[in-house]
C-alpha cells in the first residue's frame, strides 16, 4: 500500500504543479481560452491564488515525506487538495459543467485515499 501511496502522491503532485503553474503564468484570456472558462467567475489575484495554492499543495504531497523533514505536512497537503476540489467541483456545479465535476470527484477521491493512508495505516510517524 505504501508503494500506491507514493505513486498516486507523485500523479497527484505532478497534476497539480502543472495545473497551478500555468494558473500562475497565463492571462485569464489565455487560461479561458484554453477551456478553463470557470476562471472567468474569479479576479486575477484569486486566479493566481488558487495557482500558488496548487503548487503548495504538490510540494507538500512529494517533499516532506521524501526529505523526512515534517512529513506530516503529506496528508495536511492532501486535506488541501481536497478542500480544493471541493471548492472547484461547486464551482463547476454552478455552471453546469457535469464533466469537469467528474474530474474534480475523482481527484478529490484520491486526495482523500492519500490522506487516509498517511494519516492513519501507512503514517510516516507510526
Amino acid at each position: 500500500m505504501n508503494i500506491a501511496l507514493w505513486i498516486i502522491a507523485e500523479l497527484l503532485a505532478l497534476a497539480f504543479l502543472a495545473s497551478g503553474a500555468i494558473k500562475l503564468t497565463w492571462t485569464k484570456e489565455k487560461l479561458a481560452a484554453s477551456g478553463m472558462g470557470a476562471v472567468e467567475d474569479f479576479s486575477t489575484g484569486t486566479v493566481k491564488t488558487i495557482g500558488i495554492l496548487e503548487v503548495l499543495a504538490a510540494v507538500g504531497l512529494i517533499l516532506p515525506a521524501a526529505l523526512d523533514i515534517a512529513p506530516v505536512l503529506v496528508p495536511l497537503a492532501a486535506v488541501g487538495l481536497m478542500l480544493l476540489m471541493v471548492g472547484a467541483s461547486i464551482t463547476h456545479l454552478r455552471r453546469h459543467e457535469a464533466q469537469a465535476i467528474v474530474v474534480n470527484l475523482a481527484l478529490l477521491a484520491l486526495a482523500a485515499f492519500v490522506a487516509w493512508g498517511r494519516f492513519g495505516p501507512q503514517s510516516f510517524t507510526g
